[in-house]
């Protein structure tokens, strides 16, 4: 079949028959607070701010009310930003604060004879803009230009004053912040130092907070449908060697299973390219994959299996590899010799995509229940069941004598902890 590729993800993931129809994955939720960085959960490609964390910023420090916390939080936007796109401009109105939930962003002020110059660089949990929603500022005092790939959340002043409205405790100490002389703050409205107590020098200790999430998520089966279609003059040729029904079945269930690889590295729900938490999301050094970028992406978790890479980014590391006179060894994976990297695997598929700017990105995951890793989710004994999580349904035959059979997939995966996958971002394929 001239689409069929290895399909190594279907292979080597480890699979979970669910008869429910879903599968609940309970994790405990940590967070540090009081280290003036916010700290962010995602679903899928579905970024949220933890509520408590929003007390880090200025306006809302010392506000413990959960329920307005919670009002606020689902009140933040997500956008996303491609590398040097604008996210504000200086000089532009400014009326929101942003939560740079991930990736890169450059600080851009004015420099000497008129040249602008970057003032500071802020990656993922820092926050711009706070004093936006403590004041009547009315412009930006400076430019934030993405570097990355950036994910970043934003509340404006009309949102927080429509919840300000809703909950009298919130209202009253935004009030008190507003009357009270705001401490001081550097150019993105952060505090520069928090003090615990009058005494001036005494520093607030950062506390860490650990408890389960209030909403578990819970992995519902996706499906890939498709309609194999044959004329009845050929379907059941029972006295030829073949039988060309099932040729086409099988050809049909190839096809399903590509798809089925797929959806499960790129579908924005539960694709394992969306929801690779966003601490385990890392940058290249320089662009292309080199040996230190994967170590770095191996040293973020324990038992890892193995890496998955589009091939181009497999022969460019190899390139990297090769400018440094080393020579990465091979190992044999289910019968087949393959390149490994600190004796994991590194396991090709054409299934990851590739940017127009010739980027993508490198997988490496720990797997199974047992190591609380990456697993994939199927649900085996269905009705009229060809291979494990896949149906074959007739259809009927229509007025052409054409039969009609819908074959269906049955799929998702779920990452049990957050340290089991691990992304290497903005991997360059062309140099």
């Amino acid at each position: 079949m001239q689409g069929r590729s290895p399909r190594w993800l279907l292979r080597m993931l480890p699979w979970v028959d669910i008869d429910a129809g879903t599968y609940r994955v309970n994790r405990r939720l940590t967070y540090a607070s009081g280290d003036g960085r916010i700290t962010f959960t995602n679903t899928g490609d579905q970024v949220r701010v933890i509520p408590r964390e929003l007390t880090e910023l200025p306006l809302l420090r010392g506000f413990d009310d959960d329920s307005a916390l919670v009002a606020l939080a689902e009140r933040f936007v997500q956008r996303h930003y491609e590398p040097g796109q604008l996210i504000s401009v200086a000089g532009e109105p400014a009326t929101e604060v942003v939560l740079i939930a991930h990736g890169k962003v450059e600080e851009v002020g004015a420099g000497e004879y008129g040249h602008d110059t970057v003032v500071d660089t802020l990656a993922g949990g820092a926050f711009f803009g706070s004093q936006v929603l403590a004041t009547a500022q009315s412009t930006w005092d400076s430019t934030y230009r993405a570097v990355t790939p950036c994910i970043v959340l934003a509340l404006d002043r009309a949102a927080l004053h429509e919840v300000t409205r809703q909950f009298d405790e919130l209202r009253a100490h935004v009030a008190a912040e507003y009357a009270s002389a705001a401490p001081p703050t550097n150019k993105r409205g952060e505090a520069d130092i928090a003090l615990s107590s009058g005494h001036s020098g005494e520093v607030a200790l950062p506390g860490t907070f650990v408890d389960y999430e209030l909403e578990p998520r819970e992995y519902e089966l996706s499906v890939a449908q498709t309609v194999l279609r044959v004329h009845s003059r050929v379907a059941d040729l029972y006295n030829q060697p073949m039988n060309q029904t099932e040729q086409q079945l099988r050809l049909t269930v190839d096809a399903l299973r590509e798809r089925q690889e797929r959806e499960l590295l790129t579908n924005r729900d539960f694709g394992l390219l969306h929801s690779a938490d966003l601490q385990q999301r890392l940058h290249t050094r320089a662009g292309p994959p080199t040996p230190e970028d994967l170590d770095e992406l191996l040293s973020r978790r324990r038992k890892s299996r193995f890496f998955l890479a589009h091939p181009r980014a497999i022969a460019a590391f190899g390139r990297e590899c090769t400018r440094r006179g080393l020579y990465p060894q091979t190992t044999e994976v289910q019968g087949q010799v393959v390149q490994a990297w600190r004796g994991v695997p590194i396991l090709p598929t054409d299934k990851i995509p590739i940017s127009g700017k010739g980027t993508t990105s490198i997988l490496c995951m720990r797997t199974g229940e047992d190591d609380h890793g990456v697993v994939g989710l199927r649900q085996t004994g269905i009705s009229e069941e060809l291979e494990p999580g896949i149906s074959v349904r007739f259809s009927g035959i229509n007025e052409q004598a054409v039969i009609s059979y819908l074959v269906s997939a049955y799929f998702s995966a779920a990452v049990l902890v957050p340290d089991a996958l691990g992304v290497l971002e903005n991997v360059e394929t062309t140099r």
